[in-house]
């Protein structure tokens, strides 16, 4: 062979060379065997191919028979061996690249797998290509787990790609992000107050749960989600959770969405007053506790407020956490509903004996009790009468004699006294008790028969600048004032009156508070003067008042 014609053939075959390296090209399916396919493009030698690369996804099995026609991609004409080196997955990736480029330019989807993680996100099977789909990438909102959205093939929108590089970037979040554009224009068109829907719970706040309606977002507040109380929105729904909903309220200018669950339910307030009416006892558990009170649910949706001063008979300015607990089952008395207003009012107290009522029946008024002083005030005695109730004494129910303030602090917190029930008030919660009264009281039996009107005789006990006092009857003290000691001016002195000296005089009054009778002697001649004209003549008959009266009171001391 000459030199010119190896040279000749040498240029051929680098021309060849360059032409086909780096290039898709058809071949023959020569043999498969074991996990090796031989194939025949033309070349000086055919090349062999793992039959792993003819599986049309990963952990299936190849298909791929003798004859078969198929496109590879030449890497080198010949290795060592002398053998053509050819890949078909690199064919089938040059052919991704080719028709991805097509559809990036289009801006067209595309249809791919997610199959792994990477740092900043996961790769993506774009039919051959391998994809980077970043973590913001996937979803609208941030995804804790990925597993579901695996293995599945989707559309993705792909944002960037360099075939010199190699690099895609997609996205998945475009894709949800136009299907929304497109849902939520639909949805807000045909959207109508009072329609049901369907819907995913996206976010809990205090004040509620905002739920995607495929596109768009209602608000569903914490009031609407049921008929009973509830706190916090947690208590009844997840995130994530697929929720039935109605349409409350819809502003097209706003494009605001109020959403309502418990809507979708019969309203238990219906018919409430029959099912709770007044006076009638139910059975219920203790929802909240407040400072003003209890709240106890009858069923579900309705509840009740039992106020702290309807929760016991004895425990008073106590705070009603501990009188009941959350939970607990209680019986309850209907007091008063207001349907229009959705309010219960209940109590508790009431479905128990009133102890005022027990204590009335055991010891009617006039009757003797005995317990420990509890507290000394400075008006009186509290006097423990049950383990739930006290008494009072009064201080001016302490002693006949004393002064209240003295007969007070004769006793001790802690004396056990005996005492008169004076007085029960179940409206208002009190027993009026007395000590003094357990003996019979000494002005009414010095009184004896004695009345306001009569003339009785006194005797004087003390005199004084005002005038005088006095005993009458069996002791009962009196008082005549100055004025009325005579009814002649001059005579009106205390002084001519000695401690001891009788006197006659009339009852003007009988004080039974300040246990005192008031007298005249005063009155007491104007009487004697009146009877003795009317018996004895008047002054048209030539006898003089003096003789009138002299005769009158010679009578009188005759009798």
């Amino acid at each position: 062979m000459t030199a010119e014609s190896f040279a000749a053939l040498l240029e051929e075959s680098l021309g060849e060379r360059d032409s086909l390296e780096g290039t898709v090209v058809e071949g023959t399916v020569v043999s498969v065997s074991n996990d090796m396919v031989l194939i025949d493009v033309g070349l000086k030698s055919e090349g062999r191919v793992a039959l792993k690369e003819f599986a049309p996804a990963a952990g299936e099995p190849a298909n791929v028979n003798v004859g078969d026609t198929v496109e590879v991609y030449v890497e080198r004409m010949e290795d060592k061996n002398g053998e053509s080196v050819l890949s078909r997955d690199k064919a089938k990736r040059e052919e991704a690249w080719t028709a991805l480029e097509v559809q990036f330019n289009n801006n067209e989807r595309v249809q791919g797998v997610i199959f792994g993680r990477v740092k900043g996100g996961f790769t993506v099977d774009l039919n051959g290509a391998v994809a980077f789909l970043p973590g913001s990438q996937v979803d609208i909102r941030p995804v804790r787990d990925i597993t579901p959205l695996m293995g599945n093939a989707q559309p993705f929108q792909i944002l960037k790609m360099d075939r010199t590089r190699g690099n895609i970037v997609v996205s998945r979040r475009a894709v949800l992000e136009e299907s929304r554009a497109e849902q939520h224009a639909e949805l807000m068109k045909n959207l109508k107050e009072g329609e049901t829907l369907e819907g995913v719970v996206k976010n809990i706040t205090d004040y509620g749960a905002f739920v995607d309606l495929g596109g768009v977002d209602g608000l569903l507040h914490v009031t609407d989600i049921s008929w009973r109380r509830i706190n916090h929105p947690s208590e009844a729904l997840t995130i994530g959770e697929t929720v039935k909903v109605q349409v409350i309220r819809f502003n097209a200018e706003t494009q605001r969405i109020s959403l309502g669950m418990k809507q979708l339910e019969a309203d238990p307030w219906e018919g409430v007053d029959a099912k709770y009416p007044l006076n009638g006892r139910f059975k219920g558990a203790v929802t909240n506790i407040t400072d003003y009170g209890a709240f106890v649910e009858l069923e579900s949706g309705i509840e009740g407020l039992v106020h702290v001063s309807e929760m016991s008979w004895t425990k008073k300015n106590v705070h009603p956490g501990k009188i009941v607990s959350t939970s607990q089952e209680v019986e309850v008395m209907v007091l008063d509903v207001d349907a229009s207003k959705r309010r219960i009012s209940l109590g508790i107290k009431q479905c128990m004996d009133n102890p005022w009522d027990t204590f009335l029946d055991k010891y009617p008024v006039g009757s003797e009790v005995e317990g420990e002083i509890k507290n000394i005030t400075e008006f009186g005695l509290f006097i423990g009468l049950t383990d739930d109730i006290d008494g009072m004494v009064h201080m001016s129910d302490l002693s006949w004699d004393q002064s209240a303030e003295d007969a007070l602090a004769g006793y001790n917190k802690g004396d056990v006294v005996k005492a008169k029930v004076l007085d029960v008030d179940t409206d208002k919660e009190r027993i009026s008790l007395g000590i003094k009264q357990l003996a019979g009281d000494p002005f009414e039996d010095a009184l004896g028969d004695i009345k306001r009107g009569d003339v009785v005789t006194c005797t004087v006990v003390k005199v004084t600048e005002a005038g005088i006092e006095v005993e009458a009857g069996e002791g009962a003290p009196g008082f005549i004032r100055k004025a009325d000691l005579s009814r002649d001016r001059g005579e009106q002195r205390p002084d001519r009156f000695a401690e001891g000296e009788k006197v006659d005089a009339k009852v003007t009054a009988v004080d039974k508070s300040s246990r005192k009778l008031t007298l005249s002697i005063k009155a007491h001649e104007s009487d004697v003067e009146k009877e003795a004209m009317a018996n004895f003549g008047s002054s048209d008959s030539g006898a003089s008042l003096g003789d009138i009266l002299g005769k009158a009171l010679k009578e009188k001391s005759g009798e």
